[in-house]
């Protein structure tokens, strides 16, 4: 019978020559149950230690695609760690993952012959174990040994808790703030480990350290991390070739079949790729505007403009950064933008004034309560342009209007980097009462207040009347 790859396509394992692994896997097959291969080789290389009986591996990620047994391998972790004494909390983005974990757990204690008993019984004989069954707080403990926590990962969850071990199921949702929150948890132990374990993040998955982790360890930026994943590098042209599925799924042909994997396919190339060929995307396949989106629009030079200028100002919300985008109709229609700059607040606002000078300005929009008025208020000490201040409404209209001009292909760039980066690692938020909507970053090394004074000034050039000379009245 023909199974799947036992080998990972991709792995970043530190040396060692010790291991409990051995022991892990002997403990977990007195269930009934027996470890693939590739299980045990998975448990072997989290148990293994160091000279002085530490952890090689102080932080472990596994990618594996769906249904191949994954969560095997955290069960014999959390098994062995519950004969050792360790304590230990099992954390999932949603409630119903970490009671399918403990259930998991529970029922292998049973079938490994451990008898649950009351806590407040005495004299507890060995093999046996106390489960509080509560929803959303579960837990195991083991007479004599560790103890389990089953847990649902928020911002602050964790927060005053000590573990030995830490396991971040459906790592694709976790989060940099879920992770400041529970980092330190096990700063405390004498020998502390994390495991990272999920699937390769989808367009809506709102995780960022499990990919990070992986970019920084298969460059060899990290210590003491190993990593091991099934995957592909891209969507491959037939995604229904059977040697795709065998070297991405190590469990096929033993627990999952190939006509189950056929029935999973509806079409979606993507999906498939990323849950059953283990694909990693880029992570900016995941903002509202594509590259593919943005580059539609680009040209080769800049095109004939009409003399009209229109700026677009946005004080960052973050209160660090203000950013100034142009705009103007083009002789075929359509509409030209380009950003100025990104300058930090605290720097002033004078470098904006060459800008307020020219003849040819007919709009300036000015939005962020981080420097608004203050803007205005030098606008009018200098006799400049009045501006205008949009409304929440106002904005919600920007937005739309710029994503149909997009969409629609009447809207023109010249590929600026700045603007292209913060365009394409965007996605929507909500604004305003009824479905209104802007736009943030998805990378915090970006500053969407590029992208939002473009759309700004886009807007102002889009709702023009044309030559109409502009008065200031204050």
């Amino acid at each position: 019978m023909r199974i799947g790859s036992q080998a990972p396509t991709l792995a970043v394992i530190l040396p060692y020559s010790k291991t409990y692994g051995q022991e892990a896997v002997d403990l977990y097959n007195t269930t009934g149950r027996t470890a693939q291969e590739w299980q045990a080789q998975q448990i072997s290389h989290i148990l293994a230690v160091n000279e002085d009986g530490l952890f090689t591996h102080m932080n472990y990620g596994l990618e594996v695609p769906r249904r191949n047994g994954k969560n095997e391998v955290i069960v014999m972790r959390e098994m062995w760690g519950l004969v050792h004494g360790e304590r230990m909390c099992h954390t999932a983005h949603r409630t119903t993952t970490s009671n399918s974990a403990f259930r998991r757990l529970y029922q292998l204690l049973l079938m490994a012959g451990y008898e649950e008993h009351n806590r407040k019984k005495k004299d507890m004989p060995d093999k046996s174990f106390f489960a509080s069954k509560q929803y959303g707080l579960e837990c195991i403990e083991l007479t004599g040994g560790g103890s389990i926590y089953f847990r649902t990962r928020t911002n602050n969850g964790g927060l005053g808790e000590g573990f030995d071990l830490l396991v971040i199921d459906e790592a694709q949702e976790y989060t940099e703030k879920q992770q400041s929150a529970l980092v330190y948890t096990v700063s405390d132990s004498k020998n502390p480990q994390t495991i990272f374990t999920g699937t390769p993040p989808t367009a809506i998955s709102a995780g960022n350290v499990f990919p990070k982790m992986r970019e920084e360890a298969t460059l060899g930026r990290t210590q003491d991390t190993g990593w091991s994943e099934w995957s592909l590098d891209e969507i491959p042209p037939d995604p229904m070739n059977v040697e795709h599925w065998y070297k991405t799924n190590p469990s096929l042909g033993a627990i999952l079949s190939e006509r189950n994997v056929r029935a999973e396919y509806k079409g979606d190339d993507i999906d498939f790729g990323i849950q059953r060929l283990g694909v990693w995307l880029k992570y900016e396949q995941k903002s509202a505007i594509s590259a593919g989106d943005w580059d539609a629009v680009k040209v080769a030079k800049m095109p004939p403009l009409m003399p009209e200028r229109y700026l677009g100002i946005k004080y960052g919300k973050d209160g660090k950064n203000v950013s100034m985008s142009i705009a103007s109709k083009t002789t075929d229609g359509r509409i030209f933008v380009e950003t100025i700059a990104c300058s930090p607040i605290r720097a002033g606002d004078s470098w904006m004034f060459d800008y307020f000078h020219n003849p040819h300005l007919k709009g300036v929009a000015v939005d962020g309560q981080n420097g608004q008025l203050v803007l205005s208020n030098e606008m009018k000490a200098h006799g400049f342009i009045k501006p205008k201040l949009p409304s929440v409404a106002e904005v919600v209209v920007a937005s739309q209007m710029f994503e149909q001009a997009l969409f629609g292909g009447t809207i023109c760039h010249t590929g600026q980097k700045s603007l292209a980066d913060s365009v394409t690692h965007c996605e929507r938020r909500a604004i305003g009462s009824n479905g209104g909507f802007g736009y943030r970053s998805i990378d915090e090394s970006l500053d969407i207040s590029v992208m939002e004074s473009m759309v700004l000034a886009h807007w102002l050039c889009a709702t023009s009347k044309g030559n109409t000379k502009q008065s200031i009245s204050y």
